[in-house]
């Protein structure tokens, strides 16, 4: 950090300091420990509770006159509350977690009857200061601070600072000099017509002095999200956006969460939809020297607290080789001039490097570059110690939606020893999938029993996974340093860790095969490798309790599908290791991109046998051996090589030798193979969807026709298969990572010369039509993308999970969705002919989009809720 921004920083730390000396300390309520000093977050594991789904502690604040409380229902309350939390902190911290965050328990709208939700999850205010009694009463929350403060233990709070509840909207009618022009109240808001609070109800620009009082921005709906004038100033999801420039809304908002820390003894916010609110309203928000609201930090300090945690929910995520996102997620943490803002930012750049790379198969080495992204951003004053990691929340698919346990385990694992304040999201440690299913029996989703068991597999493998951060400092300290990452598919990841002189490997084969790691640099010669952690612990597929390094500094290395490993680096033994015996060579690999199969040349002892290695994939090694002058040559098969943009890696390794014995040096080549039209099928333009057209899109006004199918492309190049959909539009008014929302795709393959496969379409209580069977099924929305095969698929069930999924690649400006299944994922075939594929269309939130006889604002119309859910479908289209 340069001098010039050291200065700034202390000068500014110095203000606040004396800022916070100038204000009275807050008195500690008697019998009640709410005020304790804040922790060094570096720490901590907080677990994260959605209170509706998490546990009913006191059944008697269920219902509150609305018929709100309908736990058969997803979209309705369930019960949960804080008295629920508090009982079940024993499990909590049995986890090893640290703190507890908890959605908005401020009173919200319960019922939008416009668009047929319910404010079960929080985050609708109609008073910022006030409990909603769903949830409890202040005394329940400060009875919750009280028993996680006396277990050494911290509260987080969920707040919004950027809206209310929906209780207005703007028809077409709308326009930017006139905030009445079509302006809507929400008639169906329940059970108050406007917020309750002050300033808060000024909200009618009807009325000359709210609209003077500026207090909303008077904007209708965001549109496109990657617009910044509509991210900041229209309203998120119908919901109402506060004008966070005005000093009024500024100080009421400083008033109301300051009194949550003054009142509880909360350590810490997560603020929610932080992007939708300028950066620098947060300078406000939490240092604002004012004596009647001063900031929310000043308030902390009064409290005790000299680090109080504000991070924020950001959601945007770059491409490989990209930085817009990651610089704005820094512009919310500071700005230009050095000035501190939030404390953190939820780490969804690490977010989606975990998923790629563990859920859905793509090279480790793009989870590296966002790993060494966050090292860099430590040099500008970004400490990636402080940002909340995750692999799942309230917002995204649960893991076990998208991928199975053992990629689950390994995300963990990664998540627990990298640098960043790791978030356990409830139910994850039980295998929970549907995204916000209950944890109690009485709650949504269930399947009708309690999942507080401390004993199931998944809730061990988490605590065990917890107690070796806890037990290893460096894993919090550290910076990791890059060892190695395989480029092209899933394969081999390591990086290590040094904190205070101590040294630590943590090792991953993200393929769902064994995998060599060749080369890897690990540490001084000779030296030894002593394991601290094992996913496959217990079982044959554990690694060698220790490793010898060879003098070369390097470890050669089989590991089982799905490993995770970590490793203590410790002095050498006295024992000499064997010397290598053989150093085969290749000769020069090709320079330029290779468009087809290819032979490699090089030398060895004569007669030697080695096998060739490619991509760390031992178990398709091919076998050569080098003649009486010592040449060899072999054909390398490309058909699983489709993305130029990948750096393949070739190593040769002597046969029925020791692993450390007769491996060369790595050699790396590129392939672009050329892609070939199989199939063009356009589609004429339909009035409605569904098997007959008589389905009608939602009301809501984000909608136009996005689910409609135009064309479909169907492409292969080697052994991989390519799909492109053109589409009647292409939206992202939720700022989707995948570029596109308002539709999900699902895709089936039936492949030639295979048996069995499914029928049923999960999800969308249908059959496949022509009598084909799937053997592979791509679901894609704008959050998810998802490869599954027919075992275990039903109605119900997607089936199994199967890596590496499809790459996705959108073009808006065609209205074009691309997606590539890798020949590894359609089983190597040597050829696609006589393959069938069917494409489908539907939409996604949580799960698939409800259909009714009458469309709701963002239900589909037209049908019974138990009929087809096909929007627009290709025909069965049979590849040549």
């Amino acid at each position: 950090m340069s001098g010039h921004l050291s200065w700034r920083l202390a000068l500014h730390a110095c203000t606040l300091l004396l800022a916070a000396l100038a204000l009275p300390a807050v008195a500690q309520p008697r019998g009640l420990k709410l005020h304790v000093p804040s922790p060094d977050w570096r720490d901590q594991v907080i677990y994260f509770v959605l209170t509706d789904r998490f546990d009913d502690g006191n059944p008697r604040n269920n219902e509150q006159g609305l018929g709100e409380h309908n736990p058969r229902e997803g979209h309705m309350y369930s019960g949960g509350d804080i008295e629920g939390i508090r009982r079940r902190l024993d499990y909590v911290q049995a986890l090893g977690a640290t703190a507890v965050w908890l959605t908005p328990p401020v009173l919200n709208q319960w019922h939008d009857t416009t668009h047929g939700f319910w404010g079960y999850h929080g985050y609708w205010a109609s008073h910022f200061k006030r409990m909603d009694p769903h949830v409890g009463t202040l005394a329940d929350y400060q009875r919750l601070s009280d028993a996680l403060h006396r277990r050494g233990m911290y509260l987080v709070q969920d707040v919004v600072v950027n809206h209310t509840a929906n209780f207005f909207s703007y028809g077409p009618g709308w326009r930017a000099d006139d905030p009445a022009a079509d302006f809507r109240p929400n008639t169906g808001s329940r059970p108050v017509p406007r917020p309750l609070q002050t300033p808060f109800h000024l909200n009618d620009p009807r009325r000359a002095n709210d609209r003077r009082a500026g207090i909303y921005h008077w904007t209708p709906e965001i549109r496109d999200v990657t617009v910044r004038d509509e991210e900041l100033n229209f309203q998120t999801s119908g919901l109402d956006d506060l004008n966070t420039e005005n000093p009024r809304v500024r100080r009421a908002l400083r008033d109301s969460f300051g009194h949550w820390v003054r009142e509880v003894g909360v350590d810490a916010f997560r603020i929610d939809t932080a992007y939708h609110v300028p950066p620098e309203f947060f300078e406000d928000f939490l240092y604002a020297q004012d004596p009647q609201a001063p900031g929310v930090a000043h308030v902390a300090r009064r409290t005790g607290r000299r680090d109080f945690l504000a991070f924020g929910e950001g959601f945007g995520i770059d491409p490989p080789g990209q930085t817009r996102y990651t610089r704005k997620l820094e512009s919310y943490i500071r700005g230009e001039d050095g000035r501190q803002r939030l404390g953190g930012m939820l780490n969804f750049p690490l977010y989606a490097g975990l998923v790629d790379v563990f859920a859905r198969g793509r090279a480790p080495v793009e989870l590296q570059r966002r790993v060494q992204d966050m090292v860099a951003a430590d040099a500008r004053g970004i400490d990636p110690r402080r940002l909340p990691s995750f692999i799942d929340n309230h917002d995204v698919d649960r893991w076990l939606a998208v991928s199975g346990e053992p990629a689950m385990k390994q995300a963990l694992l990664a998540m627990m020893t990298l640098p960043g304040i790791p978030v356990l999201y409830y139910g994850t440690e039980q295998g929970l999938v549907a995204q916000r299913a209950s944890m109690f029996a009485g709650g949504w989703g269930s399947g009708g029993r309690d999942r507080f068991d401390t004993q199931a597999p998944l809730f061990r493998y988490t605590q065990a996974a917890v107690a070796l951060r806890k037990a290893h400092r460096g894993f919090s300290r550290a910076l990791p340093q890059p060892l190695q990452a395989g480029g092209a598919g899933p394969g081999v990841l390591a990086w290590r860790n040094v904190h205070e002189g101590q040294s630590r490997i943590v090792l991953f084969n993200t393929a769902d095969a064994p995998r060599f790691v060749d080369n890897l640099e690990v540490g001084p010669p000779q030296a030894r490798l002593r394991r601290l952690f094992d996913i496959h612990a217990d079982t044959p597929a554990a690694l060698p309790p220790e490793l010898q390094v060879n003098a070369q500094g390097r470890v050669h290395l089989s590991l089982p599908p799905r490993s995770g490993t970590v490793w203590a680096v410790e002095a050498a033994p006295t024992a000499t290791p064997p010397a290598t015996t053989l150093r085969p060579q290749f000769d020069a690999l090709p320079t330029e991109a290779v468009q087809g199969d290819f032979d490699i040349t090089g030398r060895a002892p004569p007669g030697a046998a080695m096998e060739v290695i490619v991509d760390g994939d031992a178990d398709r090694a091919q076998r050569v051996v080098a003649g009486p002058d010592g040449r060899f040559s072999v054909r390398i098969d490309t058909r699983r090589m489709t993305d130029p943009t990948l750096l393949h890696r070739l190593v040769l390794r002597a046969s029925g030798t020791a692993a450390d014995a007769g491996v060369s040096e790595a050699a790396t080549f590129r392939v672009a193979l050329p892609w070939r039209v199989l199939a063009d099928v356009p589609q004429g333009e339909a009035t409605g969807g569904g098997p007959q057209g008589r389905y009608v899109y939602p009301t809501h006004e984000s909608y136009t026709r996005q689910m409609d199918l135009r064309r479909t492309r169907v492409l292969s190049a080697g052994g991989a298969l390519r799909i492109e959909l053109e589409m009647a539009d292409l939206t992202r008014v939720w700022g989707p990572a995948n570029g596109f929302d308002h539709v999900a795709f699902s895709v089936f393959i039936e492949l030639p010369g295979r048996s069995g496969g499914a029928r049923a379409m999960p999800g969308q209580d249908a059959e496949l039509p022509e009598g084909m069977r799937w053997h592979l099924r791509l679901r894609a929305h704008g959050w998810s993308n998802a490869l599954f095969g027919p075992e275990g698929a039903d109605t119900n069930a997607d089936g199994r999970s199967i890596t590496p999924a499809a790459e996705i690649d959108t073009d808006a400006a065609r209205r074009t969705v691309r997606l590539t299944i890798p020949s590894e994922s359609l089983g190597d075939p040597a050829s696609l002919s006589g393959a069938r594929v069917f494409v489908s269309t539907w939409d996604w939130d949580g799960g698939w989009r409800p259909l009714a006889p009458a469309a709701g604002s963002f239900t589909v119309g037209g049908g019974d809720p138990a009929a087809p859910k096909v929007w627009s479908a290709s025909p069965v289209i049979r590849l040549p």
